[in-house]
């Protein structure tokens, strides 16, 4: 019922901010800058020993050179104490949205990282955190009546969307039927634009929230920053009314359970089809094998894909719509679950994969045919006798052709193939030799590996 009448109000909103209404919001396009952008996600408290924005610092040049087009930093805001979990407190449980935790630095630190950033040519995101605050943030005391209470009067725990109080007993929900809690939230969004320079938001748990507040939140940003980036952690193609991007979760959970065998490739062909009914061309998704979440409370990708991780991540950053993801640590192989209240550094003497996901960030800014969104071509399936391990496809746009192929496998599979549209001469973009590929042929795959060839000669 609820969520039924916010839609109601959304479409209402829609009308009344834009001149075109609910239809010119679902033709904007992602900003320019995004056309073929790759994202890193910084996690502060463990990116060094200190964990600090200073100590960050030095490490952006590197993050710029494995091709790294936008940061996204977890939560930089001060943490609550009133019940905080762990000695640290989580990054999600915020005590005022206009603050720079302590434990990171100062305003003025992560300013000049963001500077830094932006010299560099890359943009800045930061989480937001909208769904809920910690039990001391400011708002608290002067505004309970922002807050939900439970029926004796106390202020309640974070709900899930039916209503219940779940495990998050670190922080506070909100009331988004408080019309001037609105206000304010949006106002602290846009104060990192104007004081800051930040370049958009990944919006947390942003289907906890109603649609309506997202409209007005994204016009009124956009009336500052018009180019602004807007994410948002959830999988709906009706939030496409309000964010740029979603979470790719169904690709990421199906590119788990490919790993692990636990389903046969072809399951692949239903989720391109089920992404091409729902989503417009526009749309972009977040793809990725690991993230804060999945690292800290469901294993590294080396416990949840093994050997498997490297193909899983090609198809993650090569499938239509495709934003890829890089988190803190995973260019050397982090092989630890980060501990989620605590410090727990990232071990950055692992073995290293810069030059793997360099390869595949370079492959993405030189190839229009895998460029994120309506930008990028569609994909075609290579018919295969691979068999349930094997998955091959091309994707073209102009002048531009990929076919990639990955194999899941424990062996080496020599594969046939039938159907290649452009038949022709191709490099293997990560080998870097020439391949001929007839109409009809085989092609070599490694074991738990993946063949990406372009057609012509590959440059960077």
């Amino acid at each position: 019922m609820r969520r039924a009448a916010h839609f109601l109000i959304a479409v209402s909103i829609l009308c009344t901010l834009h001149p075109d209404g609910a239809q010119a919001q679902r033709d904007r396009t992602p900003p320019a800058w995004t056309r073929k952008a790759v994202m890193y996600e910084v996690n502060v408290r463990q990116y060094t020993p200190e964990g600090t924005f200073q100590a960050l610092r030095p490490h952006l040049p590197r993050i710029k050179a494995l091709g790294v087009d936008v940061i996204w930093f977890m939560p930089v805001q001060r943490i609550g104490v009133l019940n905080r979990k762990g000695s640290l407190g989580s990054y999600y449980s915020i005590a005022d949205y206009r603050s720079i935790n302590p434990e990171f630095g100062t305003a003025a630190d992560f300013k000049a990282v963001v500077a830094d950033a932006h010299r560099l040519g890359m943009k800045v995101m930061i989480d937001w955190v909208p769904n809920h605050t910690s039990f001391d943030h400011i708002w608290v005391a002067p505004h309970p009546d922002w807050y939900v209470h439970r029926a004796n009067g106390s202020i309640s725990s974070a709900v899930s969307e039916s209503g219940v109080e779940n495990d998050w007993t670190d922080v506070a929900q909100l009331n988004y039927d408080n019309q001037a809690m609105r206000r304010a939230m949006i106002a602290d969004m846009r104060w990192w634009i104007d004081r800051m320079a930040v370049d958009g938001f990944r919006c947390d748990y942003a289907s906890g929230v109603p649609l309506d507040f997202w409209v007005a939140a994204r016009h009124a940003l956009a009336a500052v920053k018009p180019d602004i980036f807007m994410l948002a952690e959830a999988e709906s193609p009706g939030l496409g009314e309000a964010f740029d991007m979603t979470y790719g979760w169904e690709l990421h959970h199906l590119l788990n359970d490919l790993a692990q065998g636990k389903k046969p490739t072809s399951e692949l062909d239903g989720y391109v089809q089920r992404q091409k009914r729902a989503y417009r061309t526009a749309d972009f998704h977040l793809n990725f094998t690991t993230n804060h979440d999945e690292n800290s409370w469901n294993g590294t990708e080396f416990e949840r894909m093994a050997a498997n991780h490297l193909p899983a991540y090609i198809l993650a950053a090569t499938l239509r719509g495709s934003f890829p993801l890089l988190y803190t640590g995973q260019e050397v192989s982090l092989s630890k679950r980060l501990r989620f209240f605590e410090k727990d550094t990232v071990d950055w003497k692992g073995p290293s994969l810069a030059a793997f996901y360099t390869a595949v960030f370079d492959l993405k800014h030189a190839q229009a045919a895998l460029w994120n969104g309506g930008w990028g071509g569609d994909e075609s399936v290579l018919h295969t006798d691979g068999g349930t391990r094997v998955y091959a496809f091309t994707r073209v746009r102009g002048e531009s052709e990929v076919l990639v192929a990955v194999n899941f496998g424990d062996a080496a599979v020599a594969v046939a193939y039938q159907g290649l549209d452009h038949p022709g001469a191709y490099t293997d973009w990560f080998a870097r030799t020439p391949v001929p590929l007839p109409a009809s042929g085989t092609l070599d795959i490694p074991a738990h590996g993946y063949r990406v060839l372009v057609r012509g000669r590959a440059t960077p």
